[in-house]
């Protein structure tokens, strides 16, 4: 099974930036989309960037113009750069990458996740 695993998270005060990689066990086939998400305490885990497999990408409204989605697919690694770092961006950080997977029935969806990375922003 593929595993993904994150790091780059930390404690950094406002204005601050921080780079946040996932790496990847393995070579992914097929890939759909790769993406990071954010679980802040008391809320529900949200989609913050995403890169399809042809490279576009999307933002959450939050982030735009202060993270940058990028991907290093020799060292099989996906990237979050986030600058400008607030108090609200403050959560746990996943890496997650949705990828074809063929069965006896036909062809559905996997999901691969990291264990997650801790960013705090505060002073």
């Amino acid at each position: 099974q593929v595993q993904l695993v994150e790091s780059g998270g930390g404690l950094v005060q406002p204005g601050g930036s921080l780079r946040l990689s996932c790496v990847a066990s393995r070579r992914i086939l097929d890939i759909y989309s790769m993406g990071w998400y954010r679980q802040a305490a008391g809320k529900q885990r949200e989609l913050v960037a995403y890169m399809r497999s042809g490279g576009s990408t999307n933002y959450t409204d939050s982030v735009k113009g202060r993270f940058t989605i990028s991907r290093d697919s020799a060292k099989n690694t996906l990237y979050l750069q986030m600058n400008s770092l607030k108090p609200e961006d403050t959560a746990v950080y996943y890496c997650n990458v949705k990828a074809a997977r063929l069965n006896p029935w036909g062809v559905s969806e996997s999901d691969y996740w990291g264990q997650g990375t801790q960013v705090a922003v505060s002073s």
